[in-house]
This record gives C-alpha cells, structure tokens and sequence, in this order.
C-alpha cells in the first residue's frame, strides 16, 4: 500500500465507522495501528474483537489485535460473528468491541465498527476521531513505543450464548408450526440463524447460507429490491408463511409476507414498539422521522411516548440513553433494543415477528396490515449537482399552498395533514433522499411526482 494512500484516512474514517477498498485504501498495516489507536483512546485493559466472512477478514482483525496486544490490552477473539453477535459480547462482557465488516459493500471492501464497553456506540464525536488523529500521526513519525507488558489472545465462541440471549427476550412458547424462508446471501445470517432458530416449530428452508464475502449470488443488501426477489420468488414457491432476509453482517432484517409481499420496516417496527410497549407500559419508543406517520401513531395508541429524531444510528442511540427508551426502529431495518445494550439487532426483531405470526391464526399480510396504513414512496435518489439550491427551490414551490408546515430537523420535510415528505442531501455524494407518504396512493404519486420535478429539473 502506498504511503499516500495510507496517511489519507480521509477517505476511509466515515462520521460510524472505518471503511474502505482493501489492499488499495487499507491493509493489515494500516490494521494493527487503528487496534493499539482504539486502545489508546478507550483506555482499555481488554477488549473483544470479531469478524464477517470477507476474506480479509480474519487477517485485518488479528492485525488489530496484535496492535491492541502491543499496547497492553488482552483480545478476546470471538471470531466468525454477525455484527450484533459482537454487539452482545461487548455488553455481556462489559468490553470496548471491534466488529471487521463492510456490512452490505462490495467484496473488495471491508472495514470495522467500534464500541465502547456495553456497545455504547465510537463516532466521529465520540473517540473514532481521535483513533484517526492518532493513527494519521503514528503514519508520520513512525508507530508507539510497545506497554512494558503485551496482553494476552484468547479465542471464546458466543454464538450459543448470544442465540439463548436473544430467545430470553421474547416469549417463544406458545408459537404455531411455521414455514419459514432465509436468504441470509452468504452472509453472517447464515452463521447464526441455524443457532437461533434451533428448536422452534420452525421449518427452515436456507438460501444462500453458505458463507462467501464475495457475494456469488446477490448482493448482501436487502433495502435494495432487486435483491429480494430470490426471496420473494421461494416464499411462493415454498408456500411459507414468511420470508426473511439479512445483510452481509446480520444486522439488519428485512421482512417478507406469505405472498411474497415486502413488508415496510415501518410496519415492522410499529408492530415490535406494541409489543415491547406490552412488556414495558408507557415506556418510549424512538423512530426517525422518515419512519410511517403508524408508527407514533401505534406508540400513543398502545400508552407510549413516541420520540422523533434525525436519521442515523447514532442519533437513535444517543437518544434511546437520553429517554431511557426501551426501542426504536429506523426505515431502513435497524431495530434497537434497551434489553440489548440500545444496540441494534435484526434478529431479536426477527423472532418477534415470528412470535407474532406464529401467537395467532391468520396471515402476516392480515397480521402487518394494522400497521401499514399509508401510502409510501419508499427512499427515492436523484442527483443534483447543487443540493442547498435544489431544496430551496422545492420548499418555495410548497410554501404558499394552505397548511403546509417546515421543519428542518434532517433535511427539509414538508408536511400537511394529509401527506409529507422529506428531502435529504447524502453527506457523502451528490445525491437528494426523497420519501413521500399520503393517506392514499394517489396523493402520494402526485406529490411524489411534483417534487421530483422540481429536484430534477
């Protein structure tokens, strides 16, 4: 790798986390100095580390591992895990955690989300700056001094206990025999699921379990469409009564009804706020405000206090610990849970959907109904080549139609009593984010055209 390449941590250190083309942007190198860098920072005696399937992978987490060794930190190796696998090891274990994933990216990539002790989340804001200063410094004036006493690797599998974590959490007992379809797309859901799922009245039927981080049959991005229909083509095939799909790091859970149907993550999260609301009365539940107007609407219904934030994880965790929140749920299928660190985990809200369908008779397009209650867009992209211009030229168009309101919360949303939208600028592209929901399909398509005209024109 070049010396140029390496001291441009630019281009790989983003707002979440580390992320870039491997060997071309980042190596093993680059690896152990970002792993004594995050000891340094969090202070820790002992951390945990684990890894997806890429075949980087391994090599990258035990590069960082010797440099967290190197600075006197014992590693607990947990090896092949999903994402809230690690998650879950670094709230049992009370430890800092490194999570070696690119999540949905390409093969060529790969990269490494960071935690603090009890999977408090590492930002740009909160320690993930300071590991790239330091890293950036070591690259100029030569790597740290060794601690006087390296720390010690030990290799522990949780897999079994993360899966028993999970299934504490949810009542399990009572549910009706189930056919149920996963296409993990050779991701780290194929790691996992088998273990979770073990002994239900589940009929597993597995796609793509094999795990390869170069994604031979779709890409391991289910909020993209064209990477659900193998899935919703088996479900029909099969007959099954649900369909579910991971990302390449499990992390994230995208749901498909008994018809082959994507079910909204909107849905999804106002049916697992209901029930959670059942175990907890009264508590708060967070949602992003491109989230379905039925999901603070089912919060209130059931005695909760919806709370509306920005879009992005570490807003949704920043508050679920301002609130005490016991969940929230964001559009693109992360569910976080206060019984799981407020981390985020799509299998817990997996199992409470299967617990759901399963708790009753009828189907899940029956089941999920009650939560879907608006017409949507979904997320629409259009780039433009001046993103402030574009929205000021959209909010002036809506700004003298009667009972129209602004907010600027995250990008502009235009709202009225029968619809809104939400225009976003992407903060790594050129790119406007559209949503657009109504009270029925063609106010929707109305709206929804009319705004892309003036984004597009």
């Amino acid at each position: 790798m070049a010396t140029s390449a390496a001291a441009d941590l630019s281009q790989i250190v983003k707002a979440y986390d580390i992320r870039g083309v491997v060997p071309e942007q980042w190596d093993e190198t680059l690896a152990e100095l970002f792993g004594a860098a995050f000891v340094e920072v969090t202070g820790a005696a002992a951390i945990v580390v684990g890894h997806d399937m890429r075949p980087s992978s391994p090599g990258l987490s035990a590069a960082f591992a010797r440099g967290a060794c190197a600075r006197g930190a014992d590693v607990t190796l947990i090896g092949l895990c999903s994402t809230d696998q690690l998650y879950f090891a670094s709230g049992r274990f009370g430890l800092p955690g490194a999570m070696f994933t690119a999540s949905h990216n390409p093969a060529q990539y790969n990269g490494i989300k960071l935690c603090r002790a009890g999977a408090a989340p590492v930002g740009q804001d909160s320690g993930l700056g300071e590991i790239r200063a330091l890293v950036e410094s070591w690259i100029l004036s030569g790597p740290p001094a060794a601690a006087p006493a390296p720390g010690s690797v030990t290799e522990r599998d949780t897999r079994t206990d993360y899966a028993a974590h999970l299934r504490s959490l949810v009542d399990l007992g009572s549910i009706r025999p189930l056919k149920v379809v996963v296409d993990a797309g050779n991701g780290m859901g194929g790691h996992t699921v088998p273990t979770v799922l073990a002994g239900l009245p589940v009929d597993l039927v597995p796609m793509y379990f094999e795990l390869d981080g170069t994604f031979p049959n779709h890409e391991a991005n289910p909020l993209d469409p064209k990477n659900l229909v193998d899935l919703q083509a088996r479900v029909r095939e099969e007959g099954a009564d649900i369909g579910l799909a991971f990302d390449g790091d499990a992390d994230r859970c995208f749901v498909v009804d008994e018809r082959g149907e994507s079910v909204s993550p909107s849905a999804i999260t106002a049916l697992v706020a209901a029930r959670e609301l059942a175990k907890h009365p009264g508590g708060t539940v967070i949602h992003n405000l491109i989230t379905s107007w039925s999901v603070p609407e089912v919060v209130r219904e059931h005695g909760g206090a919806p709370v509306r934030t920005r879009v992005g994880h570490s807003f949704i965790k920043e508050e679920m610990a301002r609130t005490g929140a016991i969940f929230g749920g964001e559009h693109s299928a992360h569910y976080y849970f206060r019984d799981f660190w407020n981390a985020d985990t799509g299998m817990l809200a997996a199992l409470h959907v299967l617990s759901a369908l399963g708790g009753q008779d009828g189907p899940l397009s029956e089941l999920v109904a009650r939560y879907d209650r608006y017409a949507a867009s979904g997320e629409i992209n259009s780039t433009v080549t001046d993103q402030a211009a574009r929205m000021s030229v959209v909010r002036e168009a809506f700004a003298d139609r009667e009972g129209v309101t602004f907010d600027t919360l995250d990008g502009l949303t235009v709202a009225t009593a029968d619809w809104w939208f939400n225009l976003r600028p992407s903060n790594t592209e050129p790119l406007l984010r559209l949503n657009v929901e109504a009270r029925d399909p063609g106010t929707m398509t109305k709206i929804r055209d009319e705004a892309l005209t003036l984004i597009r024109m």
